[in-house]
């Protein structure tokens, strides 16, 4: 056996031992969540506070895991009287107070540096329900340093949640979400 033919067969060897769970921590000071919802005069635009969150994944095995929790409590919009609407009659803020994303899978790959775009999935907790979740992520990736910008929509009226249009105000039927970390990857 040829000493490239060694090396070969030890690299093939230790392949499986490179690929690797990776993390992100998220935490409140690197994570900003936004939500818009579009009614015919005006879209209101708003936001969340992250509680906490961590989500592991190997882009080569698909596998992830972690939970991401949101204090649905400190959503708002810039009105008071709004916000207060909003957490009485639609979240039930005080009932329902954290929404619970618990990511399963992974799809696409992360690029060793630069521009990535994923699909994450799992299952997302709101309002007392559980729900099938498919967040789209795009990461760019600096060195360990990474920055996502993931986007997916809450179709809260089907989900369950009240409709608080009348016959004076018409709002969509779903809330577009964005949340925007930037932290090293682990």
């Amino acid at each position: 056996m040829t000493i490239k033919n060694i090396l070969l067969c030890l690299a093939a060897l230790a392949a499986p031992l490179t690929a690797a769970d990776q993390t992100l921590q998220l935490t409140p000071d690197n994570t900003k969540i936004g939500w818009t919802l579009a009614d015919p005069l005006h879209t209101v635009k708003g936001t969340f506070k992250l509680k906490s969150g961590v989500i592991v994944f190997d882009s080569e095995t698909g596998k992830a895991s972690g939970s991401v929790v949101v204090d649905v409590k400190s959503g708002e919009s810039g009105s008071g009287a709004r916000d207060g609407r909003m957490h009485a009659n639609v979240l039930e803020s005080d009932k329902f107070p954290e929404a619970v994303f618990t990511p399963k899978s992974v799809e696409g790959k992360l690029a060793p540096q630069g521009a990535s775009s994923l699909k994450l999935h799992g299952v997302f907790r709101i309002h007392g329900a559980d729900h099938d979740m498919t967040m789209n992520v795009q990461a760019k990736l600096n060195g360990a340093q990474i920055d996502a910008d993931i986007a997916f929509d809450i179709p809260y009226v089907s989900w369950g949640m009240k409709d608080p249009s009348n016959f004076l105000l018409k709002v969509g039927k779903t809330v577009q979400m964005n949340i925007h970390t930037a932290t090293a990857l682990k």
